[in-house]
């Protein structure tokens, strides 16, 4: 099939693209042996620096970390999904007592930084820790959910809305039935890579003495010495690097899953005066 946006590449596009790929894997492999060889001049694959990892209780505070950081992102994402969703229909409400005030909001939340709204209610409302850290999470991820949403919605062609309408809908019943499955349904890599960020933020937990996983491992670290430090902290960043690559997984099989089921439930409607072959 001819590309629309793009010539076919010849043979000489093909062959300068090959040694481009080449150049550029030769020159990565290049720094990643230089930044090998500088760690192991430090001692850094040493056996006694990775031997700490032998100790249960090393795994114990690991483990702990993975759940405190698996609980905030959880809840933070139970609740700022629905209520991003709820965001987004305000925001496109039609009544413009709802839409405008609802647009404030949404400004403000998306140029709040998230530690600050974390301190905010740490401080004024005297929560503990994890409250804080999740209503942070919650009032920041659901004005980008409500958002990313919005744009599928208004991605969609706007026959959509009108075919609702026609055979009878309201408004709303046209967003709920019709434009929001379908904009969730094309925006579902936009938000899983926001649940992925979500997750990545409760690292800023420790600010709020939240005891998550990157608190736990600088607490570690502190308690080992400063030549446990590089062995520490890897292993925290493949921890967050695998949760977070099983997050993807998850949402694509879900996404593959979800479009086998919608073509699998097409059904054949007969037109009238049609006689099917």
């Amino acid at each position: 099939m001819t590309s629309v946006l793009y010539d076919v590449p010849g043979p000489k596009a093909r062959r300068v693209s090959l040694i481009g790929s080449i150049v550029g894997v030769i020159v990565i492999g290049g720094l990643l042996a230089w930044a090998i060889s500088i760690l192991a001049q430090q001692g850094i694959f040493q056996a006694e620096r990775w031997a700490v990892f032998q100790i249960p209780d090393v795994w114990n505070l690991i483990g702990s970390g993975i759940g405190a950081t698996l609980s905030a992102a959880a809840v933070a994402a139970v609740i700022a999904f629905p209520l991003g969703l709820l965001l987004c229909l305000m925001r496109i409400s039609e009544v413009p007592a709802i839409q405008v005030p609802t647009r404030i909001v949404l400004e403000f939340l998306r140029g709040m930084p998230v530690v600050l709204m974390m301190f905010f209610v740490l401080l004024v409302f005297a929560t503990g820790s994890f409250v804080a850290v999740v209503a942070g999470l919650v009032l920041y991820n659901a004005a980008i959910f409500a958002e990313i949403i919005r744009a599928g919605i208004q991605s969609l062609p706007k026959g959509q809305r009108e075919a609702g309408l026609a055979i009878g809908l309201t408004s709303f019943q046209s967003r709920r039935s019709i434009e929001l499955p379908q904009a969730i349904r094309r925006m579902l890599p936009s938000l899983v890579a926001q649940l992925v960020v979500l997750l990545k933020d409760t690292s800023l937990g420790y600010i709020v003495s939240y005891e998550e996983l990157l608190r736990k491992v600088q607490i570690m670290a502190d308690f080992l010495g400063p030549q446990y430090l590089f062995p520490v902290f890897f292993v925290a960043a493949a921890i967050y690097i695998t949760i977070n690559f099983s997050v993807s997984r998850l949402a694509i099989w879900i996404e593959r899953r979800g479009s086998k089921k919608a073509a699998g439930g097409v059904a054949h409607v007969p037109v009238a005066g049609v006689t099917a072959k």
